[in-house]
């Protein structure tokens, strides 16, 4: 037994420590350095830096450890996360030239489009109208050709309710039928299926504007019902701005869906007074329990085709 004890000791004694650890300097693909950080939250901003893997941000911090292979000094610039165009109308231009040289430089990287049309669902009439015939039908196979063709920024689509209606009722003013309803809440379900964020009408181009409300309930319903949301160019933004929010607070209540006013303004003079209504109006919808919000210009100028001052009548059946 005192013989096993000695062995036992003797062996212990020879064993090996641990080898003292050699710090591993971390190796990132990028690293922007020295820039005044504004990370989006609403703090002032810091000088510090950023490290970059593949498309993940690692680590943020003053005097970060380690080495870039490509290493930025962006001492006096401004450093934030990538800005959204969340009214994109690159539908087209991204498939001309998938650099997006225009936004990108602009520090945009996601292309969010929809309002009113989308790249999809198109019906065999609707790709007639194009030079070019589309390789795609659904609005998920759009955004796959775009991935596919290789584009600069990130791209996600609401679903058009302009490309629903004329999918189904072309540019005719009247109601759809109920064949034709149905129709559209199975493609906004397999639109949300593919991935769509929700429904995006735009009320004051033909033939959007022949939509009624109960229409557009209806298909905010089964977008509801995949956590989308309601985005609107609402049926006036001047004379008539206040009832055109009444209706979007509507669909919003009764779709169970959020909503959002789609660059809110008061047009003309006579009606700047009913900026202050329109937000006591969301303000009440939201103690209410809706959730209503808005976007704005920041600045204080518009633009639009000349279609927009034309009368409903003049466009039906297209033109």
């Amino acid at each position: 037994m005192k013989k096993f004890t000695l062995s036992f000791l003797f062996l212990w004694s020879c064993t090996p420590g641990p080898v003292p650890s050699v710090p591993v300097t971390p190796v990132y693909d990028y690293i922007i350095r020295n820039g005044t950080i504004y990370d989006g939250s609403g703090s002032e901003g810091y000088v510090g830096d950023v490290a970059i893997s593949g498309d993940r941000v690692n680590e943020i911090g003053l005097n970060l450890p380690g080495r870039g292979k490509k290493e930025v000094d962006a001492s006096g610039m401004a450093v934030t996360p990538g800005y959204i165009n969340m009214l994109s109308w690159a539908t087209e231009s991204l498939i001309i030239d998938g650099r997006s040289q225009s936004d990108i430089r602009q520090g945009v990287t996601l292309e969010v489009f929809g309002e009113g049309g989308s790249g999809g669902p198109l019906s065999e009439a609707m790709k007639a109208e194009y030079d070019t015939p589309p390789e795609w039908t659904t609005l998920g196979e759009y955004l796959e050709f775009l991935e596919r063709k290789g584009v600069s920024p990130n791209v996600a689509s609401f679903i058009g309710a302009t490309t629903l209606r004329i999918h189904q009722v072309g540019f005719e003013d009247r109601a759809p039928t109920d064949k034709e309803m149905e129709n559209m809440r199975v493609l906004v379900q397999e639109g949300m299926e593919e991935g769509a964020m929700g429904i995006g009408s735009s009320l004051i181009y033909a033939p959007a504007f022949y939509s009624s409300t109960e229409e557009l309930i209806e298909l905010c319903k089964v977008a509801s019902d995949y956590g989308g949301m309601y985005i609107s160019h609402m049926r006036s933004e001047s004379n008539r701005l206040l009832q055109a929010l009444d209706e979007l607070i509507q669909i919003a209540e009764e779709a169970n869906i959020p909503a959002e006013v789609y660059h809110l303004k008061a047009g003309g003079k006579k009606n700047h007074y009913k900026m202050d209504l329109a937000i006591a109006k969301m303000d009440s919808a939201r103690a209410a329990g809706l959730y209503i919000t808005a976007d704005m210009y920041n600045y204080t100028a518009g633009a639009t085709g000349l279609d927009a001052s034309m009368p409903p009548w003049v466009q039906e059946g297209g033109y």
